[in-house]
Parts: structure tokens; sequence; C-alpha cells
């Protein structure tokens, strides 16, 4: 598939919301799902990032981060997951730059945003201040290796799904759980029955929590 530079990831288009880089003590970075925005993960930060949380929500061109299924082969995705990828790395260093490590910022999103998050600190273990992957899961066709490098280093990490989400299959949430516990991620793991392609008030409320610890300048142990 051949992608124009321009139809790439603009690291610059981010929206942002809850407390101002400078006064915060934690961070967000929320990814949206295929056809979604930005702005959906604002509304959603609304509902799960307490005070002293500076919530970064980057905007994918045309919507996607990636064209095909997250479970298509990875070069059919290529070069906008590989963009999508470092938009999420040119946050991370920026936040740095404003004094935020990354120990204090936590990682997310929904669906393909999910996915993206997962998949970002699989191939770039640290300890970050939380992992929160909202129906979503590792990205490649099955058999896909995971012998990823790095250590997560006890950084905590939430995985909720439905049992018969119809974009994500179980088996790769499970699978996803396997490996970031592999590298060192504290895993915790929800799959909710019948639930389908969404979030629930519980997944928002672990969120919360994790993100509450980071907003009062701690980590989860």
């Amino acid at each position: 598939m051949f992608v124009l530079e321009e139809d790439l990831h603009d690291p610059a288009q981010v929206v942002t919301a809850g407390t101002r880089l400078g006064s915060a003590r934690g961070a967000a970075i929320l990814m949206h799902g295929r056809g979604a925005s930005a702005r959906d993960m604002i509304a959603l930060a609304t509902h799960m990032a307490p005070p002293g949380i500076a919530v970064l929500a980057p905007q994918a061109t045309g919507n996607s981060w990636y064209p095909y299924p997250f479970t298509a082969p990875l070069a059919s995705n290529e070069p906008k997951l590989s963009s999508a990828l470092e938009v999420i790395a040119t946050i991370v260093a920026a936040l740095g730059d404003a004094g935020l490590q990354p120990d204090r910022i936590a990682i997310g999103g929904f669906s393909q945003g999910a996915c993206l998050a997962t998949e970002f600190v699989a191939r770039n273990a640290q300890r970050y201040g939380g992992v929160i992957g909202f129906s979503g899961g590792l990205i490649g066709p099955a058999g896909t290796p995971r012998d990823y490098e790095g250590d997560l280093e006890g950084t905590p990490v939430f995985l909720g799904c439905s049992d018969v989400d119809p974009h994500i299959p179980l088996e790769r949430v499970e699978e996803t759980a396997t490996a970031l516990a592999a590298i060192g991620g504290r895993v915790d793991k929800r799959i909710y029955r019948g639930m389908g392609h969404s979030v629930n008030n519980e997944e928002v409320a672990l969120a919360r929590n994790l993100l509450a610890l980071l907003a009062v300048g701690q980590t989860a142990a």
C-alpha cells in the first residue's frame, strides 16, 4: 500500500485537557480508536483523570492509526503503524522535556488505540506510570514473535475486554497479558462476559485509581 508523507500522522496534532504541564504530577497519553477522534478520548478522560493529571490525546490522520485490522501482517499496516508509534514516542519525549519522566506517564487507549498503546510499551519497555488497554492487544497476526527486549519494571498494566468482542479475539488479550507480564508488567486483566466492544464503569474506575496515584506523586507498588 502506497502512503504519501502527508498521509502519515502529525505528532503536533494533540488535544490536551486536565492539569496544565508545569503543574501536573503525572500525564496520560490516550489513543483513540479507528474512526473516532482525540476528542472522544478527552471525553472519556473527564471520567477517569483526576486533578493533577495532564491529558494528551493525539489525533490520527484520517481518524485511523493504520489501515488494516491489528491482526493483519505487520507489513500491510506500514508505514502508518510506525508513524503512529512514533507519535507516542514524540509525546513521551516532550513530556520528559517538561519534567515528567516515563514513570510519571500512563499510556493507554481504546480499541485500535489500545493496540497501539500495548505495542508501544512492549517495544519500548521501561518503567511507566501505567498502561491502560481498553479492548485491545498486541499487534500482528497469530504466531508473531513476542520476544520483546527491555523491562517494564513492575509497571501496572490494566487490560479490559469482553469475551465476545467482535474486533478483539479473546486469545489475543490473553497473549498480551502473558507477553507484558513476561517483560515485567504487573498485569490486571479483566474479561467481561457479553459486554461487546465498549468500556464499562468498572474499567473506568480502575483506570482512575491508577491515574490517582500519579496525581499525588506516587506510583503503584
